[in-house]
């Protein structure tokens, strides 16, 4: 959420800025309709409300086509009323994911004196990943973990976490359900409706990213400038309606419906944000390096980044089953747009008033594709997958993965 008296004192620099995220935006509209505030503020209220009634409605409807349709008309509604973040002025300018910027790399890819497996062949043969019994039991995009795979990621999870502690996060687990406002505070409503799994009974929503219940921890609060910055650190399961055509890209683990995510999250004052940003990168990279495992980071480009986003990093490990680097984390500065849809604010001292503080977000790391690089990467000429050290103690003095039964 921009704030409109900014947008009413600088429209071309704001269009000039939607013109790098490749989108025009709504910003004549919105400047018309600041013109003809009483008029406008009456049509706002009504298209939140027909967008609320709608997330309830969908959930109802049994009937698929009309359910789809349902969900168009929502996203039309929520584009009308939504408009990007801002990018900042030193965030690459592009058209897509195409022009992000690879700013460093990081160790060697690695070599074999055999041809390595795709993850879809390694997990199956060892007796770890079932492809069969998840698409039964759910459908396509779905997968069940057995075995040593099973306490891989478990051992993944906990490891991570573990670290973001000592790193200085503070650990919380949050609601995997939460209400639409709190969608709407992260960014991800009314924009991304159609991409969300919603229980229409109890109008609730499951979270597709733990930054959702993270950014809503302080929802409505006046925070005192001497708490920040705060840093927490979260698992959760992540769910995501994702369209997806067949093909090389959706095979395997990669892109699923269901995923585990440790997520890092920081409320800071906006002065502070650079050096709170590349902390968070810092963070991200460290699994990486424990894990053995190489990766790059690249700087987002203006047609490339997330809705909420000012400045965004990707930290990407390469997997040589696969044969591509896989994103792992996006590390992103929000400034102040998920503080002003979640009324968070900061009082620097008493007496004074209150002013938006800023937030900012990043994946330390995501499961399964932080999986699909350790089975690839530590593969064995025999099928058999080596146990990094960093993670033995967690999978009880394991060293190999071998084939189960």
């Amino acid at each position: 959420m921009l704030d409109i008296n900014y947008v009413r004192s600088h429209p071309e620099e704001i269009r000039e800025m939607l013109r790098r995220r490749n989108t025009e935006g709504p910003l004549d509209a919105a400047l018309e309709t600041d013109a003809r505030r009483r008029t406008l503020l009456a049509e706002v209220e009504t298209l939140k409300a027909e967008r609320n009634a709608a997330s309830k409605e969908i959930g109802k409807r049994k009937d698929s086509p009309e359910r789809e349709a349902m969900i168009a008309g929502m996203k039309q509604v929520g584009d009308r009323i939504a408009i990007p973040n801002l990018p900042d002025p030193r965030t690459p300018v592009g058209r897509d994911e195409s022009e992000n910027v690879v700013l460093r790399t990081s160790g060697e890819i690695k070599k074999f004196a055999f041809e390595p497996k795709a993850h879809w062949d390694l997990g199956p043969a060892l007796g770890i990943i079932n492809f069969e019994q998840g698409a039964r039991m759910t459908g396509t995009r779905f997968y069940v973990l057995h075995g040593a795979g099973a306490r891989l990621q478990r051992a993944l999870i906990s490891w991570m976490v573990d670290l973001h502690v000592r790193q200085g996060y503070r650990e919380v687990y949050p609601p995997f359900l939460v209400r639409g406002e709190a969608l709407f505070a992260a960014g991800q409503l009314p924009k991304f409706a159609d991409n969300l799994y919603h229980d229409a009974e109890e109008d609730l929503w499951m979270v597709p990213t733990a930054e959702v219940p993270l950014t809503n921890l302080h929802a409505g609060e006046i925070l005192d400038a001497d708490r920040l910055p705060l840093w927490y650190t979260a698992y959760t399961a992540c769910f995501r309606r994702e369209k997806m055509a067949a093909g090389r890209d959706v095979r395997g683990i990669k892109r699923v419906h269901q995923f585990d995510k440790v997520e890092m999250y920081k409320f800071c004052l906006p002065e502070t944000a650079d050096a709170e940003l590349d902390k968070m990168l810092a963070d991200a990279e460290q699994i990486c390096i424990e894990l053995g495992l190489t990766y790059r980071v690249k700087s987002l480009c203006t047609g490339d980044l997330g809705f909420c986003a000012t400045r965004t990093f990707d930290v990407e490990v390469w997997a040589p089953g696969v044969g591509e680097w896989l994103e792992v984390s996006s590390v992103s500065h929000c400034g102040d747009f998920q503080a002003r849809r979640a009324g968070i604010r900061v009082r620097r001292e008493k007496g004074a008033k209150p002013e938006l503080l800023h937030t900012l977000n990043g994946s330390g790391l995501a499961l399964p594709r932080t999986m699909i690089a350790i089975m690839e990467n530590y593969q064995t000429a025999e099928g058999e997958i080596v146990i990094p050290e960093a993670l033995r103690p967690l999978m009880g003095g394991m060293t190999m993965i071998q084939t189960e039964k």
